[in-house]
């Protein structure tokens, strides 16, 4: 929640538009500002004052506790010129939120976060628990020095300054200088170096040190077993089965040096229970198989189990305490995963010889704990069972749609997909239009025209290195673009994000008027990729069902004949005066438009930069706008339709 404080009739002012455009996110607060401003603090996630920022700096300072509790603050000049974020730039989230403000109010975001002001990725923005010394190698990152990125587990990150490097095979295992280490493992010794020892807060306010624990609001007395115990404190032991080979080792640094260790989502915990298994029991068992194990509770990305367990209460509380999903399968589908362990009764009791370790492993990966039994201090018999898998990291692929050229058409998820890339994948020409919305150092992987299956190919490679990639296509990716062919390479084996875009057909149809306003189709008229008996049928298709038709790719200068070809067609079903718009680079600079008609349509004047929008029977121009009716009860129905 967002909470509100205005203090003057403008600020008042400003105060009720964001409310009305975030009416879900937004809490206003009246009263004195002082009063206000302390139930907000204690009441909402983040504050949007509209007050001067002194003002405010006096107000908030005795209430600042932790910056990872305290709210994100953003404060608003009286003139709505400015957004600043003040405090909880990162983890309250202040300087996204300044952004979203100004979007909203018009006004500029001030963000002066060091590593945002120059495009770096702040270490704890990256979506995964961060403990060390953040402070210390975020400054690294900004002075120029040496990073070295150690990544034990391969995982997507965002693009990193050129200052951050692998170490070399054959690097000795002690060396110095700042790092940043990306493991799901306790670090040997267990601690990590550099001043700021504390891990800080995982999800919801959970530390290592208490998570899964379910300590009560206000109240230090322990719901249950949970994961106490289990910290970055906590010495790793051997892996199971593998007695005397210490895991988490990390690359020793000396005490000066410092460190940030980032927590991957990488653990997967199967788990079985018996009807009625205590949340406490299931909590203990998974705690001493991570500690056992030497891995940390930090990277537990799901609960995994069976269909049929869905709904037992103790593991349900135990996901919850953990704050991850309780996720579930089919007996039939866990059936089908090969195991070392199986057993008869699971397959009695609900349909598979295994549920721990077939559940932890259904998605693939490498089995850490094989299944282990739960210890109860009566002597009864066990009524829990887990077992731990790594799954295997999943490189990210976005496909981007640029949309049609100009910077304000381009999406604000487009943007952001862009900024968390590591890679870029594009057309050259593409790459130019948006290579100062990168970060620094992303590595840029262009081509020329034609080489659309080459970096098809190329993107899907790198997602399956592990890589964060981006592959940029113009208007929407998905239309006559890079999704495609990209999505006819890929597998299930990496996670693919589609980010829509403002099409061509789109853009032009806005310039031109409402062209659009009923049924319509868009047909590509170049036969690189698809036979013109192919393309004429379906121009002869839209043509006889009366639809308004947008030609992409209309004409080039070695093929010149199939847009007048087209154009016959059609005008064989619409009259001569049927309206008809040609919009070349839509919403660029250089752009240009025309309206005209059937008849007197020059193909010559028309080129690939070109889109042409042929109207139905129902189209008309007014007031010289193309129009096509929608067919509404109200108005007068040329169609007859409804």
């Amino acid at each position: 929640m967002i909470g509100l404080i205005s203090a003057t009739a403008a600020g008042a002012v400003a105060a009720q538009r964001l409310a009305s455009a975030w009416p879900e996110r937004t809490r206003l607060y009246e009263g004195p500002v002082r009063d206000a401003v302390g139930r907000a603090f204690g009441e909402c996630e983040q504050v949007v004052c509209f007050l001067a920022t002194g003002a405010v700096v006096r107000l908030i300072a005795p209430l600042l506790a932790d910056k990872a509790t305290d709210p994100g603050v953003v404060c608003v000049d009286e003139g709505g010129r400015f957004a600043v974020s003040l405090v909880g730039g990162h983890a309250g989230g202040a300087n996204a939120l300044a952004v979203e403000v100004g979007e909203v109010l018009g006004a500029e975001p001030v963000v002066t976060t060091a590593t945002d002001a120059v495009g770096v990725p702040g270490l704890d923005t990256l979506g995964m628990p961060v403990a060390g010394d953040v402070a210390g190698v975020s400054r690294a990152l900004l002075d120029g020095e040496d990073v070295e990125l150690d990544l034990e587990i391969a995982w997507p990150l965002p693009a990193l300054p050129p200052n951050v490097r692998r170490p070399a095979p054959d690097a000795p295992a002690e060396r110095g200088g700042p790092a940043i280490v990306v493991t799901d493992r306790v670090p040997a010794g267990g601690r990590v170096s550099g001043p700021e020892e504390t891990l800080g807060t995982d999800r919801a306010g959970v530390t290592e040190e208490t998570l899964g624990t379910g300590l009560a609001a206000g109240t230090e007395e322990p719901l249950g077993t949970g994961l106490a115990g289990v910290t970055e404190e906590t010495p790793p032991a051997g892996r199971p089965g593998d007695a005397g080979e210490p895991l988490g080792a990390v690359p020793h640094r000396g005490a000066g040096d410092a460190r940030v260790v980032l927590r991957p989502p990488s653990l997967v915990v199967g788990v079985g229970a018996s009807r009625g298994a205590p949340a406490d029991e299931v909590l203990g068992l998974i705690e001493s198989a991570l500690r056992d194990a030497g891995l940390s509770p930090r990277s537990l990305a799901e609960l995994a189990t069976v269909d049929a367990k869905a709904d037992e209460p103790g593991l349900v509380e135990a996901a919850a305490r953990l704050g991850v999903p309780l996720v579930t399968h089919s007996a039939e589908e866990l059936a089908a995963v090969e195991v070392p362990n199986p057993s008869d009764a699971p397959l009695a009791a609900v349909g598979t010889p295994s549920v721990a370790e077939a559940a932890a492993l259904v998605g693939g990966g490498e089995l850490l704990v094989p299944k282990r039994k739960s210890e109860r201090a009566d002597g009864r018999p066990a009524m829990a069972t887990c077992a731990v898998v790594r799954r295997p990291a999943r490189g990210r692929l976005a496909v981007v749609g640029l949309g049609p050229g100009a910077r304000d058409l381009l999406t604000p998820r487009a943007k952001a997909e862009l900024r968390r890339a590591s890679v870029l994948v594009g057309l050259d020409q593409y790459v130019d239009q948006i290579r100062d919305l990168l970060r620094p150092g992303t590595r840029i992987l262009e081509s020329g025209l034609g080489a659309e299956e080459e970096r098809a190919r190329t993107a899907v490679a790198e997602a399956r290195r592990g890589q964060a990639v981006a592959l940029i296509g113009s208007g929407d990716a998905g239309v006559y673009a890079m999704a495609s062919p990209a999505l006819a390479e890929a597998s299930d084996d990496i996670d693919v994000i589609g980010v829509p875009g403002v099409t061509a057909a789109l853009a032009a149809a806005a310039i031109l008027g409402a062209p659009l306003g009923h049924d319509h189709v868009s047909i590509s008229l170049s036969d690189l990729h698809t036979p013109w008996e192919v393309i004429e049928r379906r121009v002869r298709a839209a043509a006889e069902a009366d639809i308004v038709v947008t030609f992409y790719n209309p004409r080039s200068r070695g093929r010149d004949w199939q847009l007048p070809k087209a154009l016959a067609i059609l005008a064989g079903h619409r009259e001569p005066t049927t309206p008809v718009g040609v919009v070349r680079n839509a919403s660029r600079p250089d752009g240009s438009h025309r309206l005209t008609t059937l008849a007197a349509l020059d193909p010559a004047t028309v080129d690939m930069m070109t889109v042409v929008t042929v109207g139905n029977t129902a189209t008309r121009e007014i007031a010289g706008r193309m129009v096509t009716p929608r067919g509404y009860r109200w108005q007068e129905n040329p169609e007859g339709a409804e």
